[in-house]
């Protein structure tokens, strides 16, 4: 039997409603903005640009769900962490 042990539930619980849903990531590294395809209680899934950033939740800093800029972002191109 598998059992997930995660450091921040919070994040992961505040995170699965949005999943298919635009959101923005800051991470260390810095900032993802795309749609969310998965959330693990280690790790989500960010599609920004046709490509899929795997980000650890360790990494995240702060994140918003549901960007009003949404609209406007997919017109603009993508800014890539590094």
């Amino acid at each position: 039997m598998n059992h997930w042990h995660t450091g921040d539930s919070y994040l992961y619980q505040s995170l699965m409603p949005c999943v298919h849903q635009p959101i923005t990531v800051q991470t260390t590294r810095g900032s993802v903005r795309g749609i969310l395809r998965s959330v693990t209680p280690d790790h989500l899934v960010v599609e920004m640009g046709g490509n899929w950033f795997f980000i650890r939740t360790q990494q995240i800093i702060w994140f918003v769900p549901y960007p009003r800029s949404y609209k406007r972002m997919r017109q603009l191109p993508p800014t890539y962490a590094y």
